[in-house]
This record gives C-alpha cells, structure tokens and sequence, in this order.
C-alpha cells in the first residue's frame, strides 16, 4: 500500500510539472478565456448594457450597478468555459501516448489504474490552477467596478469550479483513453473551446436562443454548472436593484440572463443543479476507473 501510494505521488508530480514545463501548453489551454475577455471589453459588454437598460424601460439604476451586473456576467462565463476548455487542453495522458512514453510506464511493477488515476489528478489540479487564478482576477475586477458578492457567493462559486473542473477531467481523461491521435486530440479541443461558449451561454444567454436549442442544452451536465455560476455571480447585484426597479422587472432580468433556468418549462432548483453537475461527476469518474481495468487486464494478455 505504501508503495502503491509512493508510485501514485510520483507519478502525480511528474504529470504537473510536465505541464506547466511548457509555456506554450498553458498558454494553449488560456486561449478561450482570452477569447472572453477580448469578445466582452470590444463588444459584449455594450450589448448586455444596452439589453438590461431596454429591459427596465423608464427606470434608472447606478452606473456601478450595471458595471457590477455585467462584469459578474462575464466573469461568470468565464469560469463555465474556463473549467471545461482547460481540462480539455492541458492532459497530459494524451501528449505521453502521442510519444509512446506511456509504454515505459507499462512495463513497470505500476498499475495501470494508478497511472491513469494520476494523470486525471494533474488534469484536475492543473485546471484548478488556471480556474483559480481567473477568479481572482474576477474578482479583482468586480472590486473595481462594482461588487455585489457576499462571502457565501464566493465560497459556492469556489465549490462550483470544483465540481466543475472535476466532471470535466474525468471526461476528458475518459475520452483520452480511447485514442492516441494528434489530429483526434487537436479536433477535440478545438472543437469543445469553439463551441461550449455558446452551448453553455456564456456568448449569449440561453433564454434567447431558439426552444431546440433551449431544450437541448437543458441535457448537458455543464449547463447547469453555469447556471450555479450564473446566480452566484449575479444575485447580490440582482437584489441590490430590487431597491430602485419593480419587482417584475427584476425577475426578467433574472429570466433574460440565465439566472433562472428552465427544464423544459419547469424552473431548475439549486440543489437540483448541483446534484446534477456532481452525479455527472461521479459517473465519469466511475466509467474513468472501469475502463481503466479493463484496458489494464488486455493489456496483460
């Protein structure tokens, strides 16, 4: 047991400092929030504006107000894509079998469920680490321009980027296992930091995409991590405009930007989220370690 718990922190350790050995692969896995950050301060940030203010009508709210409101927002998008994009772009499971170094490891007294359980850990902490630092800069920001957040807010959002980063390292670990493709693993990356942003409305808000669209990304587990950050990072500014705006018009902000989210017409409660986000985190890990078995047991025949 010792030994097996030895193998697995050095294993892990060598995981993470290959990572972050290679500027270029944490700059890889940053891409998309600088995506973000780019595509909110040149045109996001006006539209949300403009938005909010046709919503309200008549009525006036604080400059600092909006500016809090719309930063929550983005910063919210953020770390819904950030959890899910940088778990995709910083494996390292798939860069050691693109160089076969992965069979050196095979042929040692190691098993192979402690290999692939330390690689997922790397993924996970590595993705943490980058998560962790955009928060901070989140919030660094929000501080600026307007903050709205209690301490409760910021202790679930950090639990949220935990369930988060967890579910999708165990997917991304689970769908590595099946592949040692360069050009397969370029596709995936690819493919999920140019279309999750707008699957989990972090480009737009889900209430006004299309009903399919709607009902389909009511399915997705990473939806309703979303919606978790959506309502920490939003709530406390929401409630701050209970105090100059009608009631109403508070719950169709609410409504408009994913606050509120809706299951096929039926309103999602919190905890229903979180049961979902980390149920769907079990069940990765779950199918994670199964695999792992039984490509172990092949292997050794």
């Amino acid at each position: 047991m010792k030994r097996a718990v030895q193998s697995f922190s050095a294993l892990f350790r060598r995981n993470l400092k290959l990572y972050f050995k290679d500027p270029m692969t944490f700059f890889v896995s940053l891409i998309t929030p600088i995506i973000l950050l780019v595509l909110f301060i040149t045109f996001l940030r006006s539209n949300y504006e403009q938005t909010i203010l046709r919503i309200i009508g008549d009525f006036t709210i604080e400059k600092k107000l909006l500016d809090g409101f719309t930063g929550g927002w983005l910063f919210s998008s953020v770390l819904a894509t950030s959890c899910i994009t940088v778990s995709f772009c910083s494996g390292v499971m798939i860069v050691d079998k693109i160089n076969n170094a992965d069979t050196d490891f095979l042929v040692t007294p190691v098993p192979r469920y402690l290999l692939q359980l330390s690689y997922c850990l790397a993924n996970l902490v590595s993705t943490l680490i980058v998560c962790f630092a955009l928060l901070s800069i989140g919030l660094i920001y929000l501080a600026i321009v307007g903050f709205y957040l209690t301490l409760a807010d910021v202790l679930l959002v950090i639990v949220d980027v935990l369930l988060t980063s967890a579910f999708a390292s165990m997917l991304a670990n689970l769908i590595w296992s099946f592949t040692r493709s360069q050009g397969v693993n370029s596709g995936i990356c690819t493919l999920v930091s140019a279309l999750y942003g707008f699957i989990c409305g972090a480009y737009m808000p889900i209430a006004s995409m299309g009903e399919g669209v709607q009902n389909f990304t009511a399915l997705l587990p990473g939806t309703y991590s979303t919606v978790l950050f959506r309502r920490y990072f939003l709530e406390g500014a929401l409630k701050e405009m209970e105090g100059s705006l009608p009631l109403p018009l508070v719950e169709g902000i609410r409504d408009g930007f994913d606050v509120n989210f809706y299951f096929f017409g039926m309103e999602v409660p919190m905890y229903a989220s979180y049961l979902i986000v980390a149920g769907a985190a079990i069940l990765m890990l779950l199918l994670f370690v199964l695999v792992s078995i039984l490509q172990g047991r092949r292997t050794r025949k």
